[in-house]
C-alpha cells in the first residue's frame, strides 16, 4: 500500500522528475510550507528507517555519565518513541503512548534507569519487553490486548534506526537491509561502530532539511563558497554510486601530498585500519544521516526538522581511540559547516520569494538530481528507495 501524497501540485513535480539535462528543482512549497513538512515528519521521518541518534548518546545522559539508560523518550517525525534495553541490552522501540488514556509514559528526552516503565498518570506499568504488569482498579473481567505497541527498530555500526509510523510485523515496513542498499558495504569498511566519539557540535540553522541536504551532495559551490576544502580536495574529483539503497552519495581525491581533510591537509590522529587512503566518501542515507568517512575519522550530520525553515543538526566526529586530539578534525569542519549553513540559509530566503522558479542541474550536480528524484517520488506516494 502506497503512503497518500504529498500537498503538492503533481504537475510541478513532473520536471523534478524529468531525467538529468531537463529536470529542475521541487517547487519552492517543498521548503516552505508547514502543510508539507507536516507530510514529510509523517511519512518521509516517521514513515521511513530514521537515525535516532547514538546507541552510546541515547544510553548515557551527558548531566549523568555514570548512569546508563533503561528507557529514552524521543520524538521520530511526529510520533513519540520510547526506547528501552533489556537485561541483555537488547534494545527495543514502542509507541510512547500509555494503553490506558494515552498519556506518555516518559516526557520527550528524559531517561530513566527503571527496570519498569510505569505511565505518571494513572501508574499503569509496563516490563522493558512492552508486557503489562499493573493496571490499578481496572476490573479483572476486562479482556484485552493492552501490551505497549512495538515498532521496529535496528542497530547498524553504533546509530539506532526506528520505523515509528508502523508496528512491528507491518508490511508497510520495508526490511531495514533493503533501506541500506548497497551503502552497507561502503560504511562498514570504516567499522565506525569501533569508533570513539571524540567532539560534538550541534547547529540550528535556518534553512530546510531539503536545501542542507541538497548542499551536501555537490561540490558545485566549492570554489566559492569553501577555499579551505578546495585546497586539500580538488571539488570536481570523484563519481557518485549508482547502487541499491535509499541513499544517495560518492567519494571526493584528496590532493596528493594530504593526509585527511584538515586545513592543512595534515592529520593528528591516526589511519582507521582498513580505510582507503587519499580519499573521503560523502553519504546520505535518507532521509536525515549524512556520512563523512575519511582516511582517519568519520564524521556524521543527524538532521532534525524543527519548521520548514529551520534544522537542528547534530554533528559529531569519531576517531580510531581515546588518544587523539580531535580539534584538527573539527577545526576544518565547523568553519566548513558555519560557510555551507550561512548559503543555505541564503538559498532558503531566496525560495520565500514571489520570484522563485525551480531551475535546472548542471551535469556536476547528479547526486542533487537523484535525491530530487527520490522525494519528488515519495510526494507521489512511491515508497522511498524506489523511483
Amino acid at each position: 500500500m502506497s503512503p497518500p501524497t504529498a500537498p503538492v501540485d503533481p504537475d510541478l513535480l513532473r520536471w523534478a522528475l524529468a531525467p538529468l539535462g531537463t529536470a529542475t528543482m521541487l517547487p519552492a512549497d517543498a521548503y516552505t510550507s508547514t502543510d508539507v513538512l507536516a507530510w514529510e515528519r509523517r511519512h518521509l521521518f516517521a514513515g521511513t528507517w530514521s537515525c535516532a541518534g547514538r546507541d552510546e548518546d541515547l544510553r548515557l545522559p551527558r548531566e549523568r555519565p555514570d548512569r546508563s539508560a533503561t528507557q529514552r523518550a524521543i520524538r521520530v517525525g511526529d510520533v513519540g518513541v520510547l526506547l528501552t534495553w533489556g537485561p541483555s541490552d537488547e534494545l527495543r522501540a514502542f509507541a510512547n503512548t500509555c494503553r490506558h488514556r494515552g498519556h506518555e509514559l516518559l516526557a520527550e528526552g528524559d531517561g530513566s534507569d527503571r527496570a519498569s516503565v510505569v505511565c505518571p498518570y494513572h501508574a499503569w506499568s509496563y516490563d522493558l519487553a512492552g508486557r503489562v504488569r499493573a493496571t490499578p482498579r481496572l476490573p479483572a473481567t476486562v479482556d484485552a490486548d493492552l501490551d505497549l505497541v512495538e515498532l521496529p527498530v535496528r542497530r547498524w555500526q553504533g546509530w539506532v534506526f526506528v520505523h515509528a509510523a508502523s508496528p512491528l510485523g507491518s508490511a508497510e515496513v520495508p526490511s531495514f537491509g533493503d533501506h541500506l542498499g548497497g551503502l552497507g558495504d561502503l560504511v562498514e569498511t570504516y567499522a565506525p561502530e569501533g569508533l570513539v566519539q571524540l567532539a560534538r557540535h550541534t547547529y540550528e540553522v535556518a534553512a530546510n532539511w531539503k536545501v542542507i541536504t541538497e548542499n551536501y551532495h555537490e561540490c558545485y559551490h566549492c570554489p566559492l563558497i569553501h577555499p579551505e576544502l578546495c585546497r586539500v580536495s580538488p571539488p570536481d574529483s570523484g563519481d557518485n554510486y549508482d547502487l541499491p539503497g535509499a541513499w544517495i552519495g560518492g567519494s571526493m581525491a584528496l590532493r596528493p601530498g594530504m593526509a585527511t581533510m584538515s586545513v592543512t591537509g595534515e592529520s593528528a590522529g591516526r589511519p582507521i585500519p582498513g580505510a582507503p587512503p587519499g580519499r573521503a566518501e560523502y553519504l546520505g542515507l535518507f532521509p536525515d544521516l549524512l556520512l563523512s568517512l575519511h582516511p582517519d575519522y568519520v564524521m556524521t550530520h543527524r538532521l532534525v526538522p524543527l519548521a520548514p525553515d529551520r534544522t537542528m543538526i547534530d554533528c559529531s566526529w569519531y576517531f580510531p581511540g581515546e588518544d587523539v586530539d580531535p580539534s584538527y578534525a573539527v577545526e576544518f569542519w565547523d568553519l566548513t559547516n558555519r560557510q555551507d549553513w550561512a548559503a543555505c540559509e541564503s538559498v532558503q530566503r531566496g525560495l520565500a520569494s514571489p520570484h522563485f522558479r525551480p531551475g535546472p542541474f548542471t551535469p556536476s550536480e547528479d547526486a542533487v538530481h537523484r535525491f530530487v528524484r527520490l522525494v519528488a517520488g515519495a510526494y507521489l506516494g512511491t515508497p522511498v528507495g524506489r523511483t
